[in-house]
């Protein structure tokens, strides 16, 4: 071991950064051992208090006892018995028994394992979703908010990450919100189709349970729904296995992994406009770029946002291949994976999210720059106009096609072979065959008559589609979103 190792110091063992750096705590808590294992006993009450409602001889004294324990976990003790059992819930059985010397008898009574590990993934799924879904709509609030500022301002769209027709700042911001309100659905699907695994048994017969209840089969079916109710669901899987069907999992992780890929394309958007001066992510003013040039503003936020949204599109991979894998009724390689792709897929969305509404609320637009760069490029653009007019003033079209072909070959080679600016419009007020439009060629060139409808498209997406869902997170959103590091 290397001479900095010290035992028990918790800066020697690896701690995963999305926990140390990136994720909130909230969601931190989503996946701790705490609320794991807590729930496991608030699991058990519901079962025994199920239980003792439907006939079964289990005392108040009983139930109180588990009730006064849900949260008085033992960890280490715990810890220390699944090193005896190899078994997670049986050790935690027995912690909780030895806490519970009175309720021990009916402590997970006619259940399997995974009626507490299934169902309580079930629950923490469904309350991580509760904490990324406000997420997306904050940062679907700020994108409104810049896209509507910004509605009429032109700046060049590209294709091919070429040069191409106009558009508006506002505009291009208004398809990043469109594929944020497909995720938000995708993720408000999957977790509004989350059930629960209920009272199912070990291989998702309820056998146990109709032994328990004398073959009274209505019981059980009681038994699983007021379980099911009590842990908040409004219903559970009809039929499983030994565990629920992991293509929920996919589900799950599709919708997040979907996510990444959506915040990934918005920030390298983000990158690439910084890299033109023509917009940036928030810098502070104490903020260094670079250790080496100090003069540099690197867009980090958005870089980091690429960078976990790109861990996050590939943990999907993992939830195919092990739904793919469960053979019959189940097997426990699911497990070790499951412990590690359902957190990261929440921690990880949860850290995207955070950093892409900071970057959001943030964003500064250089005006001056776009308008730069309009002028360098909208001369080509214009000479269809310039055709036009010269038509409509009497010129014949394929002769004016030619001057201007010849014009635009000219000064494509200044600029391309002599890094000159683009010159054409100079080219064509000295030239004599246009003077008939010279006039009108400001007009002509105006940028704001090159952008079609593009405000008027950004003020209808936001009413029709983007307000009725931020609508819907009312009183749910974080005004504010401020990094930690």
């Amino acid at each position: 071991m290397d001479a900095g190792f010290s035992e028990g110091n918790e800066f020697c063992n690896y701690r995963s950064p999305l926990s140390t750096r990136y994720a909130s705590k909230e969601m931190q808590y989503n996946f701790s051992d705490m609320k794991k294992f807590s729930t496991w006993r608030k699991l058990w009450l519901y079962l025994a208090r199920a239980e003792k409602e439907l006939g079964l001889d289990i005392s108040e004294e009983q139930i109180s006892e588990l009730e006064a324990n849900v949260y008085n976990v033992d960890f280490r003790a715990a810890a220390a018995e699944e090193r005896l059992t190899r078994h997670d819930v049986m050790a935690h059985v027995h912690v909780l028994a030895s806490l519970c010397p009175r309720a021990a008898p009916v402590i997970h009574l006619g259940a399997t394992s995974c009626y507490v590990g299934d169902n309580t993934d079930l629950i923490i799924l469904r309350d991580g979703f509760d904490l990324i879904l406000p997420k997306v709509a904050g940062c679907v609030n700020q994108l409104a908010k810049f896209a509507d500022q910004y509605k009429s301002l032109p700046t060049l769209g590209f294709t091919h990450l070429q040069p191409a027709q106009l558009t508006t700042v506002g505009k291009r911001a208004c398809l990043w919100l469109q594929d944020l309100l497909m995720d938000e659905r995708a993720l408000r699907r999957a977790r509004d189709d989350l059930r629960f695994r209920g009272v199912k048994g070990t291989t998702g017969t309820q056998a146990s349970f109709l032994q328990l209840f004398d073959g009274d089969g209505e019981k059980v079916k009681v038994l699983d729904k007021k379980v099911t109710e009590m842990a908040g669901f409004s219903r559970s899987y009809t039929v499983c296995g030994q565990t629920y069907s992991r293509k929920v999992d996919i589900e799950c992780v599709s919708a997040l992994s979907s996510l990444g890929a959506t915040a990934h394309k918005i920030c390298s958007d983000v990158r690439l406009l910084a890299n033109m001066k023509e917009l940036e992510e928030p810098f502070e003013r104490t903020q260094i770029g670079s250790s080496a040039m100090p003069y540099k503003r690197n867009p980090m936020r958005s870089e980091r946002t690429c960078a976990i949204g790109r861990h996050l599109m590939t943990l999907v991979g993992n939830a195919l291949h092990t739904a793919a894998t469960q053979w019959m009724e189940r097997t426990l390689d699911d497990s070790a994976n499951r412990r590690l792709t359902l957190p990261e897929a929440f921690l990880s969305a949860d850290a995207v999210l955070m950093t892409l509404q900071n970057v959001c609320e943030g964003l500064v637009v250089y005006p001056k720059v776009i308008e730069k760069h309009i002028r360098q490029e909208l001369p080509f653009m214009s000479t269809e106009n310039v055709i036009m007019a010269m038509v409509k003033a009497g010129a014949d079209r394929q002769e004016c096609h030619e001057h201007i072909r010849v014009l635009s070959q000219e000064a494509g080679a200044c600029v391309k072979q002599e890094g000159l600016e683009n010159d054409l419009v100079d080219r064509i007020r000295r030239n004599p065959y246009f003077a008939p439009i010279l006039p009108e060629l400001d007009s002509l060139l105006d940028a704001s008559t090159f952008i079609g409808r593009a405000p008027e498209q950004v003020t209808e997406f936001l009413q029709e589609e983007v307000h009725p869902v931020l609508e819907r997170y009312k009183g749910k959103i974080s005004k504010s979103v401020t990094l930690s590091i």
